[in-house]
């Protein structure tokens, strides 16, 4: 067996263990651990690479999870922010720019009539939720199995399939996927699973009278981007008509990023209620809640509460309105698109010359790979699926100076800067082959062993 890539991670090394005696796991944020000798400090970044404290260089494919859609350091949108800078910040007031980025939004995405900002995507989605529980005067609401719709309590359930027995003729349990979730919210969740259209309608027909919201991820962002059907997104939006609930598009993470208007300008689908948050300003901290004025309306004095002393600051608001109209205006979306799916044929023309079986869900600007004839299509067959073979490149790329998530739920991300980059591709590919050399003899070592 050829020689395993290394890293010198002595400062990061050093950094972690002095971090743990003052932050949880070393980190700011659970999912930035990646194991005690593993965890990686980052430096500074630049177009689609980052650098880590130990001056390791990595082309990066996970971007913030997907905010630096443009690239890390954009001259562009940090100039912007600059001048943000000089309004002054907040002051528990609007300021005219607010105006002028939620018009950029209303153009460029169809049905959107009014907008109100928040923080972060699950500020935004929190907001969403307690929106068209206000409208409707309903409370319980209906998720996807596998979405991710942020860190707060009434989006953190999930299909149980560890424990599932799927002879049982039963749907899996659903469980919290944290300590802290008062149980007694798990009456207000219902669960389905993605692209089955009959157990939607038999869902809405059960619950749809009770029922304030259906959220959904029509491109899964932390399962792999995993996509619905065109008929189930459409059939989603047919039933929230019919039994009045509110359709909400989460496009956290697809927003701005698939399509100038959305994930749902290419599904043709039109929510009540949309949110948006990763890629509005090029990595600046900024979200918004969007949707239909009949219902946004419903944020009013004994209406919907929404607020937050940051809200629309002065410096995510300038830095969203050069994000935008370079999304607007210039090629940068076709220019990922470009780049994404010509990374994707390179990287099958080296699995299709060692006869590895393998497929791709999402969108190419943020894209799943999986080792399989056919990739899942809900969050079941993912999870009863073998995906140690990502795994275990993943492993592998990260010593090889390419950064993607370390397992395979989070798609690989693309920015502008990737395609404006050749070395980016030809970095990645050599990477990949040597990944997945690497990976055939290391399960190779394990069945002689």
């Amino acid at each position: 067996m050829r020689p395993l890539p290394s890293r010198t991670l002595t400062r990061s090394n050093a950094q972690y263990k002095r971090a743990l005696k003052r932050l949880p796991l070393g980190v700011a944020s659970t999912f930035r651990y990646w194991g005690d000798d593993r965890t990686i400090y980052a430096s500074h970044g630049k177009g689609g690479r980052i650098w880590d404290i130990d001056d390791n260089g990595y082309v990066d494919y996970r971007l913030g999870y997907g905010p630096a859609i443009l690239g890390y350091g954009d001259d562009r949108v940090d100039a912007a922010a600059r001048r943000g800078i000089e309004v002054g910040g907040v002051f528990a007031l609007s300021t005219e720019r607010e105006l002028i980025v939620a018009d950029r939004i209303a153009k460029m995405v169809p049905g959107v009539d009014l907008v109100r900002f928040s923080n972060s995507g699950t500020e935004a989605v929190m907001a969403a939720l307690r929106l068209a529980r206000a409208h409707t005067g309903r409370d319980s609401y209906l998720l996807i199995e596998g979405a991710y719709h942020g860190l707060f309590d009434a989006a953190m359930w999930m299909a149980n399939l560890e424990d599932w027995d799927q002879s049982a003729n039963r749907d899996p349990e659903i469980t919290a996927y944290s300590k802290g979730i008062p149980q007694e919210l798990k009456t207000l969740a219902h669960l389905v699973p993605m692209n089955d259209l009959q157990r939607l309608e038999d869902t809405f027909r059960r619950h749809g009278d009770t029922m304030a919201a259906m959220l959904i991820e029509p491109i899964q962002g932390n399962c792999c981007g995993i996509a619905a059907s065109v008929d189930y997104v459409r059939l989603a939006r047919e039933l929230c008509t019919r039994y009045g609930v509110l359709l909400i598009i989460d496009e956290v993470k697809t927003g701005f990023r698939v399509a100038k208007g959305g994930v749902q300008s290419l599904y043709g689908v039109t929510p009540d209620i949309s949110t948006f948050a990763k890629a509005v300003a090029n990595g600046y901290p900024i979200a918004v809640v969007a949707g239909r004025e009949g219902v946004m309306r419903t944020f009013r004095y004994g209406g919907a509460a929404h607020g937050g002393t940051y809200t629309a600051h002065s410096v995510s608001l300038a830095a969203a309105e050069e994000c935008l109209r370079i999304l607007d205006e210039t090629p940068a979306l076709q220019t990922i698109a470009t780049y994404g799916e010509t990374l994707k044929a390179g990287i099958s023309r080296i699995l299709e010359r060692r006869g590895i079986v393998h497929s791709y869900a999402g969108h190419a600007s943020m894209f799943g790979l999986f080792f399989a004839e056919k990739a899942p299509d809900n969050y079941r067959d993912w999870k009863t699926s073998d995906y140690s073979f990502y795994d275990q490149m993943a492993y592998f790329l990260h010593d090889l100076g390419i950064i993607v998530e370390p397992d395979s739920r989070e798609p690989w991300f693309v920015c502008e800067a990737h395609g404006l980059d050749a070395t980016c591709l030809s970095d990645t590919l050599k990477a990949v082959e040597t990944a997945v050399d690497l990976t055939l003899e290391h399960f190779e070592a394990e069945k002689r062993a």
